[in-house]
């Protein structure tokens, strides 16, 4: 056995090696790091200088020749006119070379006198005198051209921004004295007439009224001209989802003395739209949906929208009719019609409702909405069967700042709803109900991020808590709530043990993820919370585990496998949940 290995591995020292391919280095030295970086960058070696695996020595050579040259005019544009350029080809090891390049850079050109002139109607605008205020080029600065023509860009825009598209330099020199060392620079900006915003003609837009579309404009007519209300015009066109293409251009030719004219050409999408999907979760089983929108009911921009849930413990129909604010883009009236039926381990509900909802943004993270709803509701809570009957006005406000709706790394969310009944107003019972949540997500190091989520709520009321339907009782348990327990699974319970639900809630939820890469995480949490009847007396209930998540473009897909704490036996559950639990 030991000659056959000796015999092999003397085979094996027969063989022929094969050569490594030979490599050239780039070592710059002499200059600082900025410019040294602007060398590395320009200093592309030429494809000629290798033939196969080898260095092509001769061209190599020849290229080494043509460096001071090549150097010089790459430096020339930062101020450095009269730099020493030499340069070795040095081996550092076998099949490996590097070619040094020493520089010594004589004293640069030198911004002298900088004359920055703005001249025309608009020479005394503060905001123009701003920007000119910040030409990235001051006296004694060394010259660079980048900057300059940076700056002369920045002017220019700065001026058509403003309303002045006539803008233009009158005068653009750069004056250089190579012997003395010295640049003198004399920029004049005439800015010309400041034009204003004139009629705008909505071309292509099929059966929608003009008065709908002008909601979306963020400027008026007789406002001052700016390309940037014109791109704001074309960002809320786009968020509307009504079109399938948008241009947006100022009529220059038909412009009349200071009012410029715009056009705006659409493409409405198709009118009608169905979408179908089927998805699982623990909380709901395997679930089918259909969505239907219109989204030009009655030719006058009102939407119609109609959705269909069909999931093993919940299922719902929903029929929602937007009315659009015609003044205001951030504010819209809603109908809703529906009914609901959920079957969960606690109690069984239908319910057979209509709401009226005014929402309106007052920032651009925070809505807020006034309400009213009329509900029916069926209910088997333990043994007990409850009929009632709830007019239901309340307020809601909502806040949200994301830096990705699908997969966010930062963020933070807050809502908050506040409603309340009499039953001297169409209701069986009185009371008054506030709820609210608030989650914050923050990246840390190495790729982790940390997940912290509270909800609560609370409820006043004199008549018997057994008047009340199960959907405004509180109960904890399940996906976004205390993993371990089934949904909707914990809260005070009757004679039988039978949970029945809550006045009061309180969870919370800490989680640390590590991303694995742009597709894969991992995950550890701890949950903690219940439903109780007593805000001096309850006992919160406690769950932990671990959990991965597959980045999609719908969000992610999660699968958490958490364990009860604090029991006499604590039993395991798994949690399957599609997007993220804010």
């Amino acid at each position: 056995m030991k000659s056959f290995f000796y015999l092999l591995l003397f085979c094996l020292l027969l063989l022929p090696v094969p050569c490594s391919a030979e490599s050239l280095y780039l070592n710059i030295q002499g200059i600082d790091s900025e410019l040294q970086k602007i060398l590395e960058t320009a200093l592309v070696l030429p494809s000629s200088l290798t033939s196969g695996d080898e260095i092509n020595k001769r061209w190599l050579r020849r290229y080494q020749k043509q460096l001071p040259e090549l150097v010089s005019g790459i430096l020339e544009p930062y101020g450095y006119f009269h730099s020493q350029v030499s340069s070795l080809i040095e081996q550092i090891e076998p099949g490996e070379y590097q070619l040094n390049i020493d520089i010594s850079p004589d004293e640069p050109l030198r911004v002298t006198n900088l004359e920055l002139n703005l001249t025309g109607p608009g020479a005394d605008l503060p905001e123009l005198r701003q920007v000119l205020a910040e030409f990235p080029l001051q006296t004694d600065n060394i010259l660079r051209q980048d900057l300059y023509e940076a700056g002369k860009t920045a002017l220019l825009k700065g001026a058509v921004n403003l309303g002045y598209l006539d803008a233009g330099f009158r005068q653009h020199q750069i004056l250089v004295d190579r012997g003395k060392r010295k640049v003198d620079i004399i920029l004049r900006l005439d800015s010309g007439v400041r034009y204003r915003f004139g009629k705008t003609l909505f071309v292509g837009r099929g059966s929608y009224p003009e008065r709908f579309l002008n909601r979306y404009l963020s400027y008026s007519e007789g406002e001052y001209f700016s390309h940037n209300q014109l791109g704001q015009t074309q960002l809320n066109l786009l968020n509307a989802d009504l079109f399938r293409s948008i241009s947006i251009h100022p009529l220059t030719d038909q412009k009349e003395a200071d009012l410029m004219p715009v056009q705006i050409d659409l493409q409405p999408a198709p009118r009608h739209r169905l979408r179908p999907g089927i998805g699982y979760g623990t909380d709901t089983g395997v679930r089918g949906s259909l969505r239907y929108r219109n989204l030009n009911l009655l030719h006058r921009g009102h939407e119609l929208q109609g959705e269909l849930v069909l999931a093993e413990k919940k299922q719902s129909i929903l029929s929602t009719y937007i009315i659009p604010d015609l003044d205001r883009l951030d504010s819209q009236t809603l109908l809703r019609v529906g009914v609901d039926r959920e079957e969960t381990d606690s109690y069984l509900s239908r319910e057979l409702f209509s709401e009226g909802e005014y929402q309106r943004s007052f920032r651009k993270s925070l809505t807020g909405s006034l309400f009213v709803r009329l509900s029916q509701e069926h209910s088997r809570i333990g043994d007990e069967t409850n009929r009632s009957q709830m007019l239901l006005p309340g307020v809601r406000l909502s806040w949200r700042q994301v830096d990705d709706p699908l997969t966010p790394r930062r963020g933070i969310q807050a809502s908050l709803k506040l409603q309340g009944s009499h039953n001297a107003l169409l209701s069986d019972t009185s009371l008054l109900q506030l709820s609210g949540q608030i989650t914050a997500l923050r990246p840390l190091p190495r790729q982790y991020s940390l997940l912290l989520r509270l909800r609560g709520g609370t409820t006043w009321h004199n008549d018997p808590f057994n008047g009340l339907p199960a959907s405004l009782r509180f109960f904890a348990g399940g996906d976004r709530s205390v993993r371990g327990y089934s949904y909707q699974s914990l809260g005070p319970t009757d004679d039988q043990g039978q949970v029945i639900g809550g006045k009061h809630l309180l969870v919370a939820n800490l989680e640390l993820e590590k991303r694995l890469n742009p597709n894969w995480g991992i995950a550890v949490f701890y949950d903690i919370g219940n439903a109780f009847d007593s805000l001096s007396d309850y006992e919160l209930e406690q769950g932990a585990g671990i959990g991965v998540s597959r980045y999609t473009r719908i969000g992610p897909l999660r699968l958490d496998l958490a364990r009860q704490i604090g029991k006499a036996k604590n039993k395991y559950r798994l949690h399957v949940s599609v997007g993220f639990g804010w």
